[in-house]
């Protein structure tokens, strides 16, 4: 099982890296606090992977922080949650809220996350709220935001929209929304054109 790749950014896109390591291309699935953090094409980069094995395929799942593969972890350890909803999941909520979410049996906030659903939300807060209880999150568990150029920032949030699900015409109605916000940097464009999404 791959635990761990250490490379260079081939190809980026929202919720997916290509890693070059030693000239073999490695394929990972990663949530979108991961991906706005880890720089651009051609970046030396460090993932924490969960190999995931299916009867048709093998899945790489990558993280920069170990809070964000323990949560991943346990999401696919719930019933009825796979490998993409609980990436959904994290690239919805910074990881440091979802686990105050969980441990507040705040069912709102989890159905707020595209594709959680109110049955989904309340089996996350059952089976996860006492084997968070005891979890230590460190101070900027989620990373900073960087601010971002415009036409860049507009472009990486609709992209990321688009891959959780939402029809391009709305997304681009509820990013242009949230653009005319104080909204600046990635997270808060794409909390704020969540938050239009859900209206």
């Amino acid at each position: 099982m791959i635990a761990f790749l250490r490379g260079r950014i081939l190809d980026k896109q929202p919720n997916l890296l290509i890693i070059d390591v030693q000239g073999v291309g490695y394929h990972v699935h990663v949530p979108l606090s991961t991906y706005y953090d880890v720089g651009d094409v051609g970046t030396d980069i460090a993932l924490r992977i969960h190999t995931h094995v299916r009867e048709d395929a093998l899945q790489l799942y990558g993280f920069l922080t170990d809070l964000e593969q323990t949560l991943f972890e346990r999401l696919i350890a719930t019933s009825g949650i796979g490998p993409k909803l609980a990436v959904s999941v994290l690239s919805g909520i910074e990881p440091r809220d979802l686990v105050a979410a969980i441990q507040r049996a705040d069912v709102a906030r989890l159905t707020a996350i595209p594709g959680i659903g109110r049955k989904t939300a309340e089996r996350i807060v059952l089976e996860l709220k006492d084997r968070l209880a005891q979890m230590a999150i460190p101070a900027g568990a989620a990373g900073a935001a960087s601010p971002a150029s415009g036409d860049r920032l507009r472009d990486d949030v609709l992209s990321a929209l688009q891959n959780l699900g939402y029809h391009r015409p709305l997304a681009e109605k509820a990013v242009d929304a949230s653009l005319k916000t104080n909204a600046a940097t990635f997270e808060q464009v794409l909390k704020a054109a969540l938050r239009e999404l859900m209206r």
